[in-house]
């Protein structure tokens, strides 16, 4: 996929971290259907992936693009949305028998509360903050104080050419959040939306999207 999405593109943006790259992920909410959301600074072109994984000789062309703008720049402080994020926690261990200096291995969250916290821990850098639930909607005495919810963890293993041992294989874990966010700095929030939030955003992780709030 991540080829797939790369092949949308004449020429794909930079990924040094001045501008807004490639984001995509795929969302599967019903066992029939697969969703491919890709946001981009460019109108991508998917004939292939219709040709390939989807329906040719179907009425339309087989995937819909809107621009982008007009919504980022409407996006104001105080704003209230719902949100879907699939992303990669991670932290940073030593080595069980690790001698003092060697450096630190990058590991997956492995549980919700971790995962939260996670999340929790970037929301102000990255320009929102998780709606908190009034008391009396909250279930559980610790890790349901907000309007969060932690689903789809996927531990994913494959082999990226020319690796050919397993321990050159791309490990990483998927973990999708739905909830409900506040925008506390609209220029901030912006750069999130276009350049995503977390690690592995190659393979499918950091695109954050919104819907409004019922």
């Amino acid at each position: 996929m991540h080829g797939a999405v790369n092949m949308s593109f004449p020429a794909l943006p930079t990924r040094d971290g001045s501008g807004p790259r490639v984001l995509w992920r795929v969302d599967r909410d019903a066992p029939a259907e697969t969703l491919l959301f890709i946001v981009s600074p460019t109108r991508p072109d998917l004939t292939h992936l219709v040709d390939q994984a989807g329906w040719p000789a179907a009425d339309g062309p087989g995937w819909t693009t809107f621009a982008y703008d007009r919504f980022l720049t409407a996006l104001a402080e105080g704003d209230t949305w719902g949100f879907r994020l699939t992303a990669n926690p991670v932290h940073h261990i030593h080595h069980k028998h690790a001698k003092e200096g060697e450096p630190t291995k990058r590991a997956a969250h492995q549980t919700p509360f971790h995962q939260t916290r996670w999340l929790l821990q970037r929301q102000e850098q990255a320009g929102f903050e998780i709606v908190r639930k009034p008391v009396e909607r909250q279930l559980l005495e610790r890790g349901d104080e907000h309007e969060l919810i932690v689903r789809d963890q996927r531990p994913l293993q494959f082999r990226r050419p020319p690796a050919k041992s397993g321990r050159e294989d791309v490990r990483f874990t998927k973990v999708t959040f739905d909830g409900r966010l506040r925008v506390t700095d609209p220029e901030v929030f912006r750069r999130t939306l276009t350049h995503g939030l977390g690690k592995a955003k190659a393979y499918g992780c950091g695109l954050m999207t919104l819907a409004p709030v019922r």
